[in-house]
């Protein structure tokens, strides 16, 4: 996204905020032994390692999630944070790291099923100077959603229903 899109995107936003709410959503099905997730036109599957039931032929959640931060950190510093800022950015990557204990899941030993751990490091490649990369990175730490989610969790409404008799 440019520089002008972006002043034309807040321009707007400010007129009618309204147009900046949304609502995202993931839908998982069952298919063929895996899970389906879809959101909008988008479809790709998850799947877990064999140890654990899974057939392994899919990332695992665990993955996505953390491909969702590291991919936020990417997407949103080159697409939108960097335009912003006046920033070129000539490379950035992003890893995302947690640790877990595989007996957890399956309930042993008391162990506990959370991720733990969890680490990004993120690597911005810039000609441009260091106070506006450091301000960058520092909105990217503000507004970031995925992180911000992680960091401070939100509670969950969730909903369980059992077998149709």
């Amino acid at each position: 996204m440019n520089a002008t899109m972006l002043a034309e995107t807040e321009a707007k936003f400010r007129s009618d905020p309204s147009t900046a709410k949304s609502s995202p959503t993931v839908t998982a099905t069952l298919v063929n032994g895996r899970a389906r997730l879809s959101a909008g036109p988008f479809n790709w599957d998850a799947d877990l390692p064999a140890a654990l039931g899974g057939e392994n032929l899919a990332p695992s959640p665990t993955a996505y999630l953390l491909g969702a931060l590291a991919g936020c950190a990417v997407a949103f510093l080159h697409d939108t944070l960097a335009p912003a800022f006046g920033v070129q950015i000539d490379d950035v990557t992003a890893v995302a790291r947690a640790s877990s204990d595989a007996r957890g899941l399956l309930g042993l030993d008391g162990i506990s099923p959370d991720l733990a751990d969890l680490a990004l490091d993120i690597k911005v490649s810039s000609p441009s100077p260091k106070d506006r990369v450091e301000a960058m990175l520092a909105a990217w730490r503000d507004r970031c959603p995925i992180y911000l989610a992680l960091l401070k969790p939100n509670s969950i409404a969730l909903t369980t229903a059992g077998a149709d008799n």
